[in-house]
């Protein structure tokens, strides 16, 4: 754990116990109070999200220009990306091309990107409309193939 490089970094702002002390965040040590592993862990998880939030910065832009709507966007991936973990989770298992609808949704992005760049316009409408669709036809023809023995 101590190799870690976001461990190291959060060590590195907080006073940490190598220990843990239970089911706590905080621990007392010599009169000092300290981080858990267990709040480094906690940390992780948290930063990942963010990470994914920023990551997810460009495919916002590329429906809208809008910078409310990329600011609360994010915010709710920050949010809400835990709590729909396990939803996403049987979704991918269950919704067998979903995962190829969601890469072609990446690739139509990072086109619809390049083309305006060079002066095609492509207007939300246009972009939500394709997005809409391929995820549509990726679940339709999920739930449309029969069930395997």
């Amino acid at each position: 754990l101590e190799d870690n490089q976001v461990v190291k970094f959060a060590t590195g702002l907080i006073n940490s116990s190598p220990n843990y002390d239970g089911d706590k965040f905080w621990t007392e040590v010599d009169g000092v109070k300290r981080a858990t592993p267990l709040f480094l862990v906690l940390a992780c998880i948290e930063l990942s999200d963010i990470v994914f939030a920023v990551d997810s910065i460009p495919a916002v832009f590329a429906v809208t220009q809008d910078p409310l709507i990329v600011l609360s966007s994010n915010m709710a991936a920050i949010v809400g990306l835990r709590s729909f973990y396990t939803v996403i989770n049987k979704a991918m298992k269950d919704i067998i091309y979903l995962e190829k609808s969601v890469a072609i949704v990446l690739g139509f992005v990072g086109v619809k990107m390049i083309v305006e760049y060079v002066g095609v316009e492509i207007s939300t409408a246009a972009s939500l409309g394709v997005i809409a669709s391929i995820l549509a036809g990726g679940v339709a023809l999920s739930l449309l193939r029969p069930k395997s023995a």
